[in-house]
């Protein structure tokens, strides 16, 4: 068994494997000292942060053809998904072993999902509007609220530059593949603006097999067309200060299997818009005030299933947020005022409720002195509908030496049910309570010459965990610990990356028929690795992902087989502005499931002409 293998002990023997090994090729890269702001709210530079904190660059979108979002996330340390299919259906994420509806997505600070179903917005992300992704893993209530129990990953789109430059790509692939997309950026120190559209397009294949278990085979072409972009404006009126305006837009229509002999399709839709006004009060204070709305669809088009009603099913979400910045003795103080009000619509009647407000105030503190860090966030939610709850965290870490550092985190979290949870007609239960949870966070990390071995051990402990299913239930106890070792280097010309994860999501609920059974669609184990080499105007690289077995139900009866998958890529620089790319998804063709009945694509290709000016 996979799980088997890569133990606890196996762990240790191989993060002292890796410690050899980069111990003997010291690089002359830099450790990654990139300035990110969602693990606290602030800038901090990624090096100095105690959170497990990814860092996904433009390089790294570009390299991803045929890839969606979620694919391209669960390829980093301690992410996995599963998913209905491949582009533009519906597909959750696990942060460590929790649940899809546990991680928060942000655009650029703007809460992206949908309220109905609780879940972030990952289908329908026009990629190529997007500059970087950050990635914190751990529970993000005592700063973000609800929807942050396991993570947030914020998402931020394309931003100006001095001068004026343009962007375009055409790329063509397996089953119908088509992409094209283009885009221009401004700046001239007082006004910066940057504008990308993309149209995407795939034929497809069938979505599901004969195994689906609730009668939804239809052995036609599941394919996906999408029209997205993303717009940031924005404008200094004097050096302190900063207005800006961004939005995002993107449409898509998604042939789904929901029954034989109808071509069911609906309608993806994701609106994002937000104001703001950021900049420097006096000496050692900063303040930003926004406002933005986000809106997710999903329009029923055409079905074979007759409890699924047509019709447009929209969540809307607005939100208010002062923050302020002050230089303490102590480090960064924090200070946060937080309006927010959520509101669902469907065909036919109405939810029970269909609006909620949160209103929330949240203290952070993040400093250092010599080998010394520490990080202190509380934060009180007021909710309309479940009334309030109080969580915080704490993080501190220690310096052993110049290369190697200890961290530990404490955090408290809570989780309000969805909408769709509490009312949708058939699969709902209105007697849901909020979850809550406790973690606890140790890690080890070795940084030197561009090498960097990070260990972590973490423990979280739900009360009140919301299971899926037909009627979803609270679960009185449920427990996810494991550890994850990640590896990142340079040597030479290669960048090397390697990260193992071993999970143990469990119902802990004595009594109950799934006791001691592992949750559904996570699997125990997880192996990655990625190398890319580049020399001149060449380059190459190759990613390999494993997972063993997982179950797709809660009383473990539906065995899903594990699986690895290779993606190979070379690019040829043919100028100084035109790019060349080959990528070969799945190259084994393995067959694989993350979720019974529904296929993930075999073998791709896929070529990639990018014109981007220097």
């Amino acid at each position: 068994m996979f799980a088997k293998a890569y133990g606890r002990r196996r762990l240790a023997r191989l993060l002292s494997l890796l410690l050899t090994c980069v111990a003997a090729h010291h690089a002359a890269a830099q450790v990654d000292s990139s300035v990110v702001v969602t693990a606290t709210r602030t800038p901090v530079r990624v090096n100095e942060v105690v959170a497990e904190v990814t860092v996904i660059d433009r390089a790294m979108l570009d390299r991803a053809a045929g890839r969606t979002l979620v694919e391209l996330l669960s390829q980093q340390a301690g992410l996995q998904f599963s998913s209905s299919g491949g582009l533009g259906k519906n597909a959750s994420l696990f942060i460590r072993g929790l649940q899809s509806r546990h991680t928060l997505l942000l655009v650029d600070g703007v809460r992206v999902g949908s309220a109905t179903s609780g879940t972030p917005s990952l289908d329908n992300l026009p990629l190529e509007a997007v500059d970087r992704i950050e990635i914190v893993r751990g529970p993000m209530s005592s700063l973000y609220g609800s929807g942050a129990m396991g993570g947030v990953i914020q998402v931020f789109l394309r931003r100006g530059s001095q001068g004026v430059t343009a962007n375009a790509l055409a790329s063509a692939g397996s089953h119908g593949y088509g992409q094209v997309a283009g885009g221009a950026t401004y700046g001239n120190g007082s006004i910066d603006a940057a504008v990308q559209v993309q149209r995407t397009y795939v034929q497809g294949v069938s979505a599901t097999n004969d195994k689906e278990p609730f009668g939804a085979f239809n052995p036609d072409r599941d394919g996906f067309g999408q029209t997205g972009g993303g717009l940031r404006l924005g404008w200094r009126p004097t050096a302190d200060w900063r207005l800006e305006l961004l939005g995002l837009h993107s449409r898509g229509v998604t042939r789904i299997d929901d029954g034989p002999g109808v071509d069911a399709r609906a309608r993806l839709s994701n609106d994002v818009v937000g104001i703001s006004a950021s900049g420097r009060v006096s000496a050692g204070w900063q303040m930003r005030l926004s406002a933005s709305e986000s809106v997710d669809g999903y329009d029923t088009l055409s079905t074979a299933d007759p409890f699924s009603p047509l019709g447009l099913i929209e969540s809307r979400i607005r939100q208010l947020s002062w923050e302020n910045t002050v230089a303490t003795p102590l480090g960064n103080a924090l200070l946060m005022v937080e309006r927010q009000s959520e509101s669902v619509s469907r065909p036919g009647e109405p939810f029970t409720v269909s609006r909620r407000d949160i209103d929330a105030v949240a203290l952070g503190l993040d400093g250092g002195a010599g080998p010394h860090a520490w990080n202190a966030s509380l934060r009180h939610d007021r909710n309309s509908q479940f009334g309030g709850a109080t969580t915080g965290a704490a993080a501190y870490g220690y310096a052993l030496s110049p290369a190697w550092r200890l961290g530990a985190t404490y955090g408290t979290s809570f989780g309000a049910p969805s909408f769709g949870d509490l009312y949708f007609p058939g699969f709902s239960n209105p007697l849901l309570r909020p979850e809550t949870g406790r973690h606890g966070e140790l890690s080890l990390q070795w940084t030197a010459s561009g090498h960097s071995v990070r260990a972590t051990y973490f423990d979280n402990r739900y009360r009140g965990f919301i299971t899926s299913g037909a009627t979803p239930a609270n679960l009185p106890r449920t427990r996810i610990d494991g550890v994850t070792l990640a590896y990142e280097g340079r040597w030479r010309d290669l960048a090397m990356s390697a990260a193992l994860d071993h999970i143990d999501p469990r119902n802990n609920t004595a009594g109950s028929a799934s006791f001691g059974k592992q949750l559904p669609r996570r699997a125990q184990d997880a192996l990655r690795l990625g190398v890319d080499w580049t020399r001149g105007p060449w380059s190459a690289g190759a990613t390999l992902a494993a997972f063993s077995s997982r179950y797709d139900d809660a009383a473990n009866t539906a065995r899903l087989a594990g699986y690895a998958t290779l993606d190979l890529r070379a690019e040829w620089t043919v100028s100084r502005e035109l790019a060349l790319g080959l990528k070969l998804n799945n190259a084994g063709d393995k067959a694989y499931e993350t979720a019974l009945g529904y296929d993930q694509p075999r073998r791709e290709t896929f070529v990639t002409l990018r014109y981007t000016p220097k």
